[in-house]
């Protein structure tokens, strides 16, 4: 079989994969976000095993750290946001202003009248009472798939043993020494990536909250946090959290510097995220480089929507050490890397790496 042969089977292969992945989403999505949660706890569950405690014990004391966590998140969110209930009269006055100066706008810039204007917006032909019903529906969708998340979590660290066994046993004897390296630092990949990205998350939260407060935005711990959460999405995340803010100052009637403080603190932190935190805390474990993080992103919002979009950094980092392992695939892990050499630890940052990496 030629190199021109494999390839074309190789891209056939993912052309049907996506297929597979984009028609089989209901039920993927929860399995393959429960997959990548879990590989977060395997450290943690490994050092409550070691310390005498039965497996399934271990895994539910995982699980049950993990629903504490994000119960704190929640309560943040829904403390900060009955704060900004509380003004939302004075915010809906402002919107309406708003609204209203953009009116005039588009009727000296485009020549469409009020009246017309009014009659576009209300041309829906009663298809309100469906979005709601759409939007309950997702909402007990989600529901439902937190539940299976939460499952599915406590099974994949419980047979953990068993599933990789079941992967080594797929591959002939003489290939899983080399096989079970693999799985190991798949798993590390995800492990270090989202620990790392967790992290992160928390001192953004610390500047982001910091920054608002100083400029004066109401719930600003509200806004930290949402702009924290939103940056598990790269590149994306951080430009819809810093504009949802700027929309919310505007429509708490804030002044031209306030806005502009809003964009500083942004630039600062972004700064602060890019050049120090992500080489520190985060580093080189998914070594994509940033055309095909991009891609990913885009690729996997078309498919999975939002939880592709999250999944779709640490899914390409194990894909890569997969292809960087298979000969026949080694172009395609060259092709989505960085041909960035690992250098000497000299400066102040790399020494700092050295001792979070321990």
């Amino acid at each position: 079989m030629t190199k021109l042969q494999r390839s074309i089977y190789v891209l056939l292969f993912f052309i049907l994969s996506l297929g597979g992945l984009y028609f089989a989403a209901p039920f993927l999505i929860p399995v393959t976000l429960a997959a990548v949660f879990s590989m977060m706890f395997i450290r943690f569950c490994n050092w409550l095993e070691n310390k005498g405690m039965n497996r399934g014990i271990a895994s539910l004391l995982c699980i049950a750290s993990f629903m504490i966590a994000i119960c704190l998140i929640v309560f943040l969110l829904s403390w900060q946001l009955n704060g900004l209930v509380e003004n939302i009269d004075a915010m809906k006055q402002r919107v309406v202003s708003l609204f209203s100066n953009f009116q005039h706008w588009i009727y000296e810039k485009a020549g469409i009248d009020l009246k017309q204007q009014k009659e576009m917006i209300q041309s829906d032909n009663g298809q309100s009472g469906s979005m709601l019903a759409g939007f309950a529906d997702k909402i007990m969708g989600i529901l439902v798939n937190t539940v299976l998340i939460l499952v599915y979590m406590f099974l994949f660290l419980l047979y953990r043993s068993h599933i990789k066994k079941f992967i080594l046993k797929l591959v002939p004897g003489e290939e899983k020494g080399k096989a079970d390296g693999v799985v190991h630092q798949a798993g590390k990949v995800a492990q270090r990536y989202l620990s790392g990205l967790a992290t992160m998350i928390l001192v953004l939260w610390v500047m982001y909250g910091i920054g608002f407060s100083i400029v004066g935005v109401e719930s600003a711990i509200f806004f930290a946090v949402l702009c924290g959460i939103l940056e598990i999405i790269p590149f994306v995340g951080n430009l819809t959290g810093t504009s949802i803010t700027v929309l919310s100052v505007l429509a708490q009637g804030g002044d031209s510097r306030m806005i502009i403080g809003v964009l500083i603190t942004y630039a600062l932190v972004q700064f602060i995220q890019t050049y120090i935190l992500e080489p520190l805390i985060v580093g080189e474990q998914v070594n994509i480089n940033p055309l095909f993080t991009i891609l990913a992103i885009v690729l996997g919002e078309m498919i999975w929507g939002i939880a592709g979009m999250v999944l779709a950094m640490p899914l390409l980092g194990m894909l890569k050490i997969v292809c960087d392992h298979v000969p026949d695939l080694q172009p395609y892990g060259f092709l989505i890397g960085t041909e960035k050499q690992r250098k000497k630890r000299t400066g102040v940052i790399d020494k700092l790496k050295a001792v979070f990496s321990g």
